[in-house]
C-alpha cells in the first residue's frame, strides 16, 4: 500500500513538473518507454499508471521475469543468440554456461551474488532491488528520476539522477518537493534536518549499533 501511494504522489509530482514547463505528458509517460526502462510488462506499466494493483507475484518471479525481459532485449539489440548471451554472461561472472542460460531464460533464480554481477552486466540502475522491487516501486523509482531531470533543469542529464544531498534524498523518498514546503512557508534548513533527525531517531532500532 505504501509503494502504490509513493506511485501516485510521484505521478503528481511530474505531472506538475511538466505542467510548469509547458511540457506533454505522453512524452515522459510513454508505457512502451517506461516498460523498457524499467523491464516490466507493458501491461502491467499501463494498468499502473493507470491507478491499478501491481502483480501479486513473489521477489523470485520479479527477478526471473526481469531478467528474462532484459536478456530479450539484448538479443534484439543485438542481433544474437541465447546461447552467446549465456557465453558472455558465463565468461563474466565464471558460472557454467547451462546455469547461465536458465538464469538468462528465466527458468532459474539467481543467487545474491550472480545478481550483483547481472545488475553491472546489463548496466541497470538502483542496484539489485531493479530486479526484486514490486512493480509499482521499479516504475517509482524511474518517474522520480524523471521528475528530478525536470526539476533540476541546470544540472546535466547525469547529475540530475543524483540526490542533492541526503535531506533531499529523504525528502524525495517521501514525495515531497521545494514547493510543497513553500505552501507551508519558509522552513530553514537547520531546522528542517533537526525535524528529520528527530523522526529518524524514532523509527530506527534502538541500540544494538555497537559502531555508533
Amino acid at each position: 500500500m505504501e509503494s502504490q501511494t509513493s506511485l501516485a504522489r510521484t505521478v503528481r509530482r511530474l505531472d506538475r513538473a511538466i505542467e510548469e514547463r509547458g511540457l506533454t505528458r505522453a512524452q515522459f509517460l510513454d508505457p512502451p518507454v517506461l516498460a523498457a526502462t524499467t523491464a516490466l510488462p507493458e501491461s502491467v506499466v499501463r494498468e499502473l499508471l493507470a491507478g491499478g494493483r501491481p502483480p501479486d507475484d513473489t521477489v523470485n518471479e520479479r527477478v526471473r521475469a526481469r531478467i528474462k525481459a532484459l536478456s530479450d532485449a539484448h538479443l534484439r539489440r543485438h542481433g544474437t543468440i541465447m546461447r552467446d548471451l549465456a557465453a558472455e554472461v558465463s565468461a563474466r561472472t565464471g558460472i557454467s554456461d547451462v546455469w547461465a542460460r536458465a538464469v538468462c531464460d528465466g527458468r532459474k533464480t539467481p543467487n545474491v551474488e550472480l545478481l550483483h554481477h547481472l545488475v553491472g552486466f546489463f548496466g541497470v540502475e538502483g542496484g539489485e532491488s531493479f530486479f526484486t522491487a514490486p512493480a509499482d516501486e521499479a516504475l517509482a523509482r524511474v518517474l522520480r528520476s524523471l521528475a528530478r531531470k525536470l526539476e533540476h533543469p541546470h544540472l546535466g542529464p547525469e547529475a540530475a539522477l543524483q540526490e542533492v544531498d541526503p535531506v533531499a534524498a529523504l525528502l524525495d523518498r517521501y514525495g515531497v518537493v521545494s514547493s510543497d514546503l513553500r505552501m507551508h512557508g519558509s522552513v530553514p534548513r537547520a531546522q528542517l534536518e533537526r525535524l528529520l533527525e528527530g523522526v529518524l531517531r524514532s523509527v530506527l532500532p534502538q541500540g544494538g549499533d555497537g559502531g555508533r
